[in-house]
């Protein structure tokens, strides 16, 4: 894909930022406190947020490491996770950076630890994503990756990837766990470990966040009515009187080190 893609990105998220920011299922969740389990952070760390957007998982790791770099596409994202932590306030080990994540503008090493949450699935080129998030990590260093699992059934796939793209346009491509296992031992990643958490999403508020109008989200609330049984049972799709209510979906973290000598 070229810079035309990145640029509408740009777009998308400039024009949604205050929707990611606030949005309180991206502050929390279970996936953080594992993350943190597994990374094992410490005051000596140097940390990069890998496409940051609201900036909450920067903020839930700053009390815990020595400093955050907090780095996305998006600058107008950016400005708003930035007065978004300031508002929050007790932070001060936070600093912004404009970032693509496929050619990061960091010397190599420069990191201990590098987490990306909910953001893969927008990135043109995640095998080059991931060689970047080696190049900057210290050998020894740690990774995590969340994003959205993509179901192994071709059909529960298929149906994933339409409605993401209905939803938004700068959605790419989901993976399997396999998909994810192989692409992070092909960058150089080693102790590879995953583990799946279901995430419940209010429809409404869910599909308004890409920024749809009333009848795109008519449209997309149709597309999963009118889906196969085993897709509703797949993503427990919840709905009362011809509208769609919650879904559910599965999140996969990936936690990766790179090696400690070459």
């Amino acid at each position: 894909m070229d810079k035309g893609f990145k640029e509408k990105v740009k777009e998308q998220f400039a024009r949604t930022a205050d929707r990611y920011v606030h949005d309180e299922g991206f502050a929390h969740g279970d996936d953080l406190a594992e993350a943190a389990r597994l990374l094992n952070p410490t005051t000596d760390d140097l940390m990069l947020d890998v496409a940051t957007g609201g900036g909450h998982t920067s903020l839930f790791f700053a009390p815990k490491v020595r400093s955050v770099v907090a780095s996305d596409l998006t600058m107008q994202i950016l400005k708003k996770a930035q007065e978004f932590i300031s508002e929050e306030g007790g932070v001060e080990n936070i600093t912004f950076r404009e970032a693509d994540a496929e050619d990061l503008p960091f010397p190599a090493g420069s990191f201990t630890i590098l987490t990306c949450r909910i953001a893969p699935h927008h990135f043109p080129d995640v095998p080059q994503a991931l060689r970047e998030f080696f190049r900057v990590l210290r050998r020894g260093g740690r990774m995590v990756i969340i994003d959205t699992l993509l179901p192994e059934d071709p059909e529960i796939a298929d149906f994933y990837q339409t409605m993401e793209k209905m939803r938004d346009p700068t959605h790419v491509q989901a993976f399997t766990e396999d998909q994810w296992l192989a692409m992070a031992k092909e960058a150089g990643f080693i102790d590879l470990q995953t583990q799946k958490f279901p995430k419940t999403h209010d429809f409404i508020t869910w599909a308004k966040r890409s920024g749809l109008d009333r009848q795109g989200v008519q449209r997309l609330n149709k597309y999963f009515i009118d889906a196969p049984q085993k897709v509703h049972d797949y993503f427990q799709i919840e709905t009362f009187a011809g509208e769609v209510e919650s879904y559910t979906d599965q999140k996969l973290l990936l936690f990766g080190r790179r090696p400690e000598k070459k």
